[in-house]
């Protein structure tokens, strides 16, 4: 009965870094000005690529998906991380911890397919570039990004309902900054070692596998830009692919450790600062990766501030 009663009404309690409340206003300051870099540096990569025709391009469609990905992925967890950071309430209601736990699982795996999505398109770039646009064409581009939002989509929905199956037995303290699986599996009563078996599986589907898709087409890649002959032809593909490999590794990296390890084994501090890394520091970070050493991003905002200065 009291498990029936948490499923349809009450609220969940985040514990996030309670246990050291001198700490929770730096982290508040630290989150929000991460927060804000985020809105800031995504927004800007998005506003760029619809304004300034020379980044119509499949490249710059893939990374203003991953910008408005990076936006939703950060503002279904940061709002509510930085409320209850602000003063003693905690809480987060039943119905609310549901629709994160959802719209989280929905957005990272989607980039987990989204970041496969871009290496293919790296690899036509780079290996077959007579043919890049006939390939990548605008059907194939919005056909991939469709792929990408669905399939993330649908394995949100398998794997949060099976997560909202657990019995939670009135247990209502869930210790960590946000409602995601390994935390929900952490705060249930009863047997979950099926539930830790499933989200091995598919948590396996959707990062090692795709890891590996991506380090196979990179050595391909690697092979490819070794052959041009052009010195600046082989510096702007080795920056682009090194940008998107440094995404790459900080996404999976901290996405295979927060999800892959044994929910009820791992370290839970650990556990939670991994999770504040990749709903926090990975999304403020990848605008940065992709401008800091492109060119075609920064002489885009340049064309575009110079507009604005003349019109003044």
């Amino acid at each position: 009965m009291e498990a029936d009663s948490n499923r349809s009404s009450g609220s969940f309690i985040l514990m996030g870094i309670s246990g050291h409340p001198q700490m929770e206003m730096v982290f508040f300051v630290v989150i929000l000005a991460s927060y804000l870099l985020t809105l800031l540096g995504n927004s800007t990569i998005i506003l760029l690529s619809r304004l300034d025709a020379r980044l119509h391009t499949p490249m710059y469609f893939f990374l203003s998906n991953l910008s408005s990905l990076d936006l939703a992925f950060t503002t279904s967890s940061v709002p509510q991380m930085l409320k209850n950071l602000w003063g003693p309430d905690k809480t987060i209601s039943y119905g609310g911890c549901v629709m994160q736990l959802y719209v989280f699982l929905w957005l990272g795996a989607t980039e987990c397919i989204l970041l496969v999505v871009m290496a293919f398109d790296r690899y036509v770039a780079v290996c077959r570039p007579l043919h890049y646009m006939s390939i990548m064409n605008p059907r194939l581009c919005w056909l991939l990004a469709a792929i990408s939002w669905l399939g993330g989509l649908g394995n949100s929905v398998i794997q949060s309902t099976f997560t909202l199956q657990l019995p939670f037995c009135g247990h209502r303290k869930v210790d960590n900054f946000l409602c995601e699986v390994p935390a929900m599996i952490k705060l249930a009563c009863g047997d979950t070692s099926l539930n830790e078996a499933v989200l091995n599986g598919v948590c396996t589907f959707f990062t090692a596998v795709p890891l590996s898709t991506i380090l196979i087409s990179y050595c391909f890649i690697a092979r490819a830009v070794m052959k041009i002959r052009s010195v600046e032809g082989r510096r702007k593909a080795f920056n682009t692919c090194l940008s998107h490999l440094v995404v790459v590794f900080l996404f999976y990296g901290s996405a295979i450790y927060g999800y892959l390890l044994p929910a009820k084994s791992s370290n839970q501090d650990q556990g939670k600062f991994i999770s504040l890394f990749y709903s926090v520091v990975t999304p403020m970070v990848n605008p940065l990766i992709y401008t800091l050493r492109n060119k075609e991003v920064k002489g885009a905002l340049g064309r575009l501030l110079g507009k604005r200065t003349q019109t003044r």
